[in-house]
């Protein structure tokens, strides 16, 4: 199975919201990352074929997905950012909607709803209303809708949104073991999630792939770019506000930062392993602080 996005581009008036790009995804997990407005959810509308592209196309095996219709649909799960939900269903009774609405036949129906409240952590509030969940709670129902026609294209926007560690913990477990021979596309704000999971990583910046390769390609690439500083107190306030310092640590009088730059930021500047949050900060940081423009 392989999963091809050619020249792919979405505009709105002036404004261009993906910008030709394009991808060949086989099984595995694929993490997207960019800044708000990067791109990322318009991109992945796409690829569900809810949203038409201006031009390109997504192709699976080698047939544009949106002649494919119910077909492609019956191969998917998606979990967009802000899922629709009844909330006087209870938990066990929406996804028994969704799966009327997904063709899923009753019996089946009701033996992966209780398998899937069970994964998400969910089956001790199947009988409760949705509107007395929490937003971690919410979240997880909407995971395990995205599940119920086993889809082997998963696609999830900003899937760990309200979730708590232990249950984003339990989310990266779920998708590592779903993977297996499928598609999964996730995106998320929470670097560590996908550095824990992905195989593959996109950064996407103004509707564009700008970097892509495995954590280990990306990470090499902010190779000789993050230092750690020890300066008094009273000094680290001219490095926060000149640089990108993506971590401060206290130790007594002294304060330990971190410090993202293609230069030594000083003499007694010590060179770090780089990580994939160190790399979105260097590519990023100037959605921010405007440090970056060299980047743009």
């Amino acid at each position: 199975m392989e999963l091809s996005l050619d020249r792919l581009t979405k505009q709105y008036g002036s404004k261009i919201a993906v910008d030709h790009v394009s991808a060949d995804l086989k099984p595995g997990v694929y993490g997207l990352l960019g800044a708000n407005g990067a791109g990322k959810t318009t991109l992945m509308r796409m690829l569900c074929a809810i949203l038409e592209s201006t031009s390109g196309e997504v192709l699976l095996d080698g047939t544009e997905v949106s002649s494919m219709g119910e077909d492609y649909r019956n191969l998917l799960g998606y979990l967009p950012q802000d899922f629709g939900y009844y909330p006087n269903y209870t938990a066990e009774e929406f996804l028994h909607y969704i799966a009327a609405l997904k063709g899923i036949p009753r019996g089946k129906a009701r033996k992966k709803t209780k398998e899937l409240l069970e994964i998400v952590g969910l089956d001790f509030a199947a009988k409760k209303k949705l509107k007395t969940f929490s937003g971690g709670m919410k979240q997880r129902a909407g995971i395990a809708q995205a599940l119920l026609n086993d889809p082997r294209i998963l696609i999830l926007d900003e899937p760990t949104a309200g979730l708590d560690p232990k249950e984003r913990v339990r989310f990266r477990n779920l998708i590592s073991d779903y993977a297996d021979n499928k598609i999964v596309i996730l995106s998320t704000h929470i670097v560590s999630d996908i550095e824990a999971i992905a195989d593959q990583v996109f950064l996407m910046k103004k509707g564009q792939f700008i970097l892509q390769g495995s954590v280990p390609e990306l990470t090499e690439k902010a190779g000789g770019k993050v230092w750690e500083l020890t300066v008094p107190q009273k000094e680290s306030r001219k490095y926060l506000e000149t640089m990108a310092v993506a971590n401060v640590r206290h130790e007594g009088r002294q304060v330990v930062l971190r410090i993202i730059s293609d230069r030594k930021p000083a003499e007694n500047a010590v060179p770090c392993m780089a990580t994939l949050e160190d790399l979105y900060l260097y590519y990023f940081g100037a959605e921010d602080t405007g440090l970056y423009d060299r980047h743009a």
